[in-house]
């Protein structure tokens, strides 16, 4: 009876914690609920685990970063294979080569960043990524996973990953500059 109460003090303590961070991680309301309701089913099935050494939420926490990973590995896993026609003609060359000229910007990096509206438009250039790129960068960039960590959760060499996250790289480029620079 102790374990059914405490958790469900958990659950009214934790939730919107938990929620806030997988929205971060997922950028997807229902998929983040879902997890979050995962890590309390996976709470209650190894409470007997938890020592109470740490706060409930850094136990928590830890199984919804295993949750995520866990999304992301069946969720790449799953995705067709990528098509490079964005950026390649038939004859192998590239399409555009504006992706390899530096950009020509007033603004610091820093003040970019603060920037809610270019924080917005690049936030939906990373969701129109196709979820086998969008996935590593999440994981690498967002997550700050070590590159053989991210290698090893979605079973893909370390040098894919750089592939990947190089054409994830120049397709946000090529989507900040319509979105952003091309407007501003």
């Amino acid at each position: 009876m102790k374990k059914n109460e405490e958790l469900k003090s958990w659950v009214n303590k934790y939730s919107e914690s938990l929620l806030k961070r997988a929205m971060y991680l997922l950028s997807d309301k229902d998929d983040a609920k879902d997890v979050v309701q995962e890590v309390f089913l996976s709470a209650f099935s190894s409470y007997d685990t938890f020592e109470g050494k740490s706060n409930p939420l850094t136990w928590l926490t830890s199984i919804l970063n295993r949750k995520v990973a866990d999304f992301y590995r069946k969720k790449y896993k799953s995705e067709p294979h990528i098509k490079l026609d964005h950026f390649f003609d038939e004859k192998g060359s590239w399409r555009n080569d504006g992706v390899l000229n530096d950009w020509d910007v007033s603004l610091k990096e820093t003040e970019l960043l603060d920037d809610q509206d270019f924080n917005k438009t690049l936030e939906d250039c990373i969701e129109e990524l196709p979820s086998r790129w969008k996935i590593p960068l999440k994981m690498y960039y967002l997550q700050e996973k070590k590159a053989p960590d991210v290698s090893q959760e979605l079973n893909i060499s370390t040098t894919n990953l750089w592939k990947i996250l190089q054409r994830s790289r120049m397709q946000l480029r090529e989507c900040l500059d319509f979105n952003w620079f091309a407007k501003s």
